[in-house]
């Protein structure tokens, strides 16, 4: 155990160093290039920024990645329809912070990389028990995974608004896996090299993108959403519903963020990809919390996810579900209290948007 403990620190700490490195070059090519995000004050804009701020933070995290696996991993079928996923995935990115593109385009990129997965790779979820009942999805288990693989790949980037923000809640869920793994005695598979790579790796950015930020993932924080996706589909073992359950209770707050802004745009009757401030950290910021405070409030509701979510499957599966219910329960309670779906309560609304104006003023 120590043996292994030692060397997921090993590609960690290599990862995290070449991480560090590499993003004041990465910043020095986003300004030739024009990667840069500018401060915006359009109405429903979602950036809250002051300045400018170069992107391609998460053309790093993939460099670091690519450095990661050339010193530890092993050629492979999946590992190379991953690679080639990967490059898809950053290839748009690339593409939209220098100019960029339409939704539809970034879709197609999204959808190419996850055809890749499935088809060349051969990474499926094909089955699935659930209930007491067994369902093999064949032929669907091909859209349903693809499906899967393309919402992984945005949630990140849609909850993307604050310096530290998606790349400390990777963090929290690559650190979950890990430890899991640890206990169940995977160390070495191809889960765990893509949980450690990608772990040192995103630490390091986050170095560079803590409050205040010197640089942004930007759309090439997709990246971090596909390998998610990736490490979710390989860590679904067997074909109980709970094993995919539990890293999707990992990243609780981006996927239910997701989800309440999906169903805020559809009430509203706007495309599902425009942009707004009603998300939780927008909520959060309106409450007088600073960004710090703000990205700091969202870690540590998404540790108790985490948490619950190592009691439930290594400890005690009743306490893991009734950590799980306590934090819906302030889920619950939390958009009955903002505006995050519904603006009905306009007190609280005109409150969040006067405080985001002159917190945009200052």
């Amino acid at each position: 155990m120590q043996y292994e403990v030692l060397s997921a620190l090993k590609i960690i700490g290599v990862t995290f160093l070449f991480s560090v490195a590499i993003m004041p070059i990465m910043k020095k090519i986003a300004f030739h290039v024009g990667a840069i995000d500018e401060p915006r004050n359009t109405e429903g804009n979602r950036h809250i920024h002051k300045r400018r701020v170069p992107k391609l933070g998460g053309v790093g995290i993939f460099l670091s990645f690519l450095f990661g696996y050339m010193l530890f991993g092993e050629q492979s079928l999946r590992m190379n329809s991953i690679l080639i996923g990967s490059f898809i995935v950053v290839l748009t990115g690339i593409i939209d912070d220098i100019k960029p593109i339409r939704a539809y385009q970034k879709l197609l990129g999204h959808l190419i990389a996850a055809s890749v997965i499935v088809f060349y790779g051969g990474i499926l979820l094909s089955d699935i028990t659930a209930f007491g009942f067994y369902i093999n999805f064949g032929y669907w288990a091909y859209p349903i995974t693809i499906f899967f693989i393309v919402a992984c790949t945005n949630i990140i980037n849609l909850i993307d608004g604050l310096d530290g923000l998606s790349g400390g809640i990777c963090c929290i869920f690559y650190v979950t896996i890990g430890i899991i793994g640890f206990y169940q005695a995977r160390y070495g598979s191809l889960v765990m090299l893509l949980t450690f790579i990608m772990l040192g790796s995103t630490i390091g950015f986050l170095v560079h993108n803590f409050y205040p930020a010197k640089i942004f993932a930007g759309d090439c924080a997709t990246f971090m959403g596909f390998i998610i996706s990736i490490i979710t589909l390989l860590e679904f073992k067997g074909a109980a519903l709970t094993s995919l359950f539990v890293p999707l209770m990992i990243l609780g707050i981006p996927i239910m963020d997701t989800s309440f802004a999906i169903i805020r745009r559809l009430l509203k009757r706007q495309p599902i990809f425009a942009p707004d401030k009603e998300h939780i950290h927008h909520q959060l910021l309106g409450m007088n919390f600073s960004q710090r405070t703000t990205v700091l409030i969202i870690y540590g509701i998404n540790i108790l996810f985490a948490l619950a979510s190592i009691l439930y499957i290594l400890k005690d599966p009743v306490m893991g579900r009734v950590i799980y219910i306590i934090l819906f329960i302030i889920v619950a309670w939390f958009v009955f209290r903002t505006t995050i779906i519904s603006e009905k309560n306009k007190k609280i609304t005109d409150r969040i948007r006067s405080k985001l104006k002159r917190r945009k003023a200052k």
